[in-house]
């Protein structure tokens, strides 16, 4: 049995400072602010997506921006990293970058042989820039003061922090087509079978004597795969019922439909649809300078903005 999943479609992490995210994911990073919405779960909440020049599914990272909440702790049962694409000569760019605006990165020893650099964001989430050649192009965000040749090429994969590893390995290979591809002392990596372009490799971490992961700010909080459309998920949603998985109802996100649930390590997992996209309600031009609402909530708008704090937007070249 396998379901329709084709790599990663975002990541969702938690961050406190709205300004200090934006800063540095659109103006360091050089990442586009694909759109500017709120948490539909909570209201007074932005909700931020970042990703490549058109908001490719596997380029995109959203953040909750809840000023002043607490810290997070990292662990098993969660995301530990998530690596971005680079080009294998924008190393030392980036590792230059980083020291020119005071970023603690490293140049950490190759992973199956490929450069990498670990640093984290102002809330302590653990990224990592991979250099690797991309089997296809992003869409490189023109407006960024990155040149073209050094800008992130979205995601290249995630670390999954586990206590066990096999009962997720299995839910990868058996129900979602993935595939081992290599393996290193307590890493194992899958990659989605027949799928080229970013997000998608996951990577599993084998960690017995881990504490146990503390949700909060500078963590991750879902992984969402991809899947084509409305039709295939309903596929997705019966076989991992019939599994036993706690599977959620369908979810209009406005941007796509998604359903979650707990993978067997305890990381909450989204299956989520390519369309609508990030085009559903702004033209491709103007993603990310309005503040866009669901339409059940325009009544509401005033009430909004009334509570959401103050944010200049990203700077442009």
């Amino acid at each position: 049995m396998s379901i329709p999943v084709s790599g990663l479609h975002h990541v969702t992490a938690i961050a406190s400072d709205p300004q200090r995210n934006l800063d540095f994911y659109a103006d360091l990073l050089g990442l586009r602010l694909v759109k500017r919405t709120i948490n539909f779960d909570d209201p007074g909440t932005y909700h931020f997506y970042y990703g490549d020049g058109h908001g490719t599914p596997g380029t995109i990272l959203t953040f909750f921006p809840w000023p002043n909440a607490r810290r997070g702790g990292r662990g098993t049962g969660q995301i530990d990293a998530l690596g971005f694409n680079t080009a294998p000569e924008s190393v030392g760019y980036w590792l230059e970058r980083f020291k020119q605006n005071h970023v603690s990165a490293e140049h950490a020893p190759k992973r199956f042989g490929q450069d990498v650099i670990r640093f984290a964001d102002p809330d302590g989430l653990l990224l990592e820039l991979i250099a690797s050649e991309p089997e296809r192009e992003v869409e490189v965000w023109p407006e960024s003061d990155i040149p073209a040749e050094h800008s992130l090429r979205g995601f290249h994969s995630v670390s999954a922090a586990l206590e066990g590893y096999e009962r997720s390995a299995k839910l990868l290979t058996e129900v979602f087509g993935y595939e081992l591809a290599l393996e290193e002392a307590n890493r194992f990596r899958f990659s989605a079978a027949g799928t080229t372009g970013p997000g998608r490799m996951i990577d599993l971490l084998c960690m017995p004597d881990t504490q146990h992961a503390r949700g909060g700010a500078g963590t991750v909080h879902h992984i969402a795969f991809r899947t084509t459309d409305d039709a295939s998920q309903r596929v997705c949603r019966e076989q991992l019922v019939e599994l036993g998985f706690n599977v959620s109802p369908v979810m209009d996100r406005t941007y796509f439909h998604s359903i979650y649930f707990r993978e067997p390590g305890g990381i909450l997992f989204e299956i989520a649809t390519d369309p609508p996209g990030f085009t559903a309600d702004e033209n491709l031009e103007e993603l990310g300078h309005e503040l866009r609402l669901p339409p059940w909530m325009e009544k509401a708008r005033a009430q909004v903005e009334a509570v959401l704090p103050s944010i200049a937007l990203p700077r442009k070249r």
